[in-house]
C-alpha cells in the first residue's frame, strides 16, 4: 500500500512540477519542500527518491532511442555505400560485322 501512495504522490509532483525535478535526489528534496507540504522527513525522502529514480530511468531510455536511432542511421548508410555500383562505361562505337550464315550439310 505504501509504495503506490509514493507512487501516486510522486507522479502527481511529475505532473505538475515535472521541469522543476532533475536527477539529482537533493534538488528533488528541495524542489518538494518549495512545492508541497510533506510534514514527515522519510515521506518526503521516499518521494523524492522515487522521483529521482523515474527522472534517470526517463533519461536513459532516451538516451538508448537516439543510440539506437544512430545505429540505424549509420546502418543505413552502410547499406547505402554497399549499395554504389560502378557503371561501365558504354563503348563510343558498336561495330556490326555480318557473317555468311553457312549452310550445314
Amino acid at each position: 500500500m505504501r509504495v503506490d501512495r509514493i507512487k501516486r504522490l510522486s507522479m502527481q509532483a511529475i505532473d505538475r512540477y515535472g521541469a522543476k525535478f532533475t536527477a539529482d535526489f537533493g534538488e528533488n528534496k528541495k524542489v518538494l519542500e518549495q512545492v508541497s507540504i510533506i510534514r514527515s522527513k522519510g515521506l518526503k525522502n521516499e518521494i523524492a527518491g522515487y522521483i529521482t529514480k523515474y527522472i534517470k530511468r526517463e533519461n536513459s531510455s532516451k538516451e538508448l532511442a537516439s543510440e539506437d536511432e544512430v545505429e540505424v542511421e549509420s546502418d543505413v548508410a552502410e547499406t547505402l555505400e554497399d549499395a554504389v555500383v560502378e557503371v561501365a562505361e558504354e563503348p563510343e562505337e558498336i561495330e556490326i560485322v555480318e557473317e555468311p550464315i553457312k549452310e550445314s550439310s
